[in-house]
């Protein structure tokens, strides 16, 4: 056994991912993870899990494109891991103090809706998705004891989160682990507005966050300002 294969818990559905790519050949997502039983394949349980890594193992180079299958006959997304490993950027929690000086900094206000709401019905966002943290970016999404109130708005928004409606955080999560998949930017609630660059993601580096600048996900209320000012310079017209 690998030190990698050694890192993970047997009993995961990760691990069972793993177990899928290790040969180092091309995977198709709609028919070779059954017994995983998951249907985020894409998620934190299965490709982007071991693309990120943890405290205790490397993350995976794993790339991914539409290819025939020639079992289910279809063209789907497939996965295939290079044999390389790179630095983990493991996921991280926010310190509870933090927590509640973000939400005093952010007013608790759902950028989304506009609206105020109580702690447990909003989820603090990294506008600069994890999945396109590299080491360099971690550090500076992380350090939170040299943050000022300036900072924390240029890195963070107020999401909702599952409170038995739409999940805005989930949405924007599916959103970015499809642009980190496929290069095709998101559009949140069907709106192709970018407020820089267009649908696809421009950098030639799947970290590079200046990617992200210009969707709506990345920072909603920049994004929202901007299509308002379009729709009135339209009507100017």
């Amino acid at each position: 056994m690998s030190d990698l294969e050694g890192a993970f818990q047997p009993d995961s559905k990760v691990y069972l991912v793993y177990l899928v790519l290790s040969d180092q050949e091309w995977h198709c997502r709609e028919c070779e993870y059954a017994h995983v039983q998951t249907s985020q394949i894409a998620g934190g349980s299965g490709i982007q899990g071991l693309q990120r890594g943890t405290q205790s193992r490397d993350g995976m180079v794993i790339l991914s494109e539409d290819r025939l299958c020639s079992d289910c006959d279809k063209t789907t997304r497939h996965d295939r891991w290079t044999g390389e490993v790179k630095p983990a950027i493991p996921s991280t929690s926010l310190p509870r103090g933090f927590a509640k000086r973000v939400q005093q900094v952010l007013e608790l206000r759902d950028i989304v809706e506009m609206t105020s709401r109580p702690p447990s019905q909003l989820t603090i966002d990294h506008k600069l998705p994890m999945i396109r943290w590299n080491e360099h970016t971690r550090v500076g999404q992380t350090n939170y004891s040299e943050m000022t109130d300036e900072d924390i708005r240029a890195k963070f928004q107020m999401l909702k989160s599952s409170n038995g409606s739409v999940s805005h955080n989930l949405l924007k999560s599916r959103s970015c682990e499809t642009c980190f998949d496929t290069g095709q930017r998101g559009t949140p609630f069907g709106i192709a507005f970018f407020y820089e660059g267009n649908r696809t993601w421009a950098p030639a580096d799947k970290d590079d966050p200046s990617g992200c600048v210009g969707c709506g996900w990345y920072d909603f209320a920049v994004w929202r300002d901007d299509l308002n000012a379009c729709i009135e310079l339209f009507r100017e017209i």
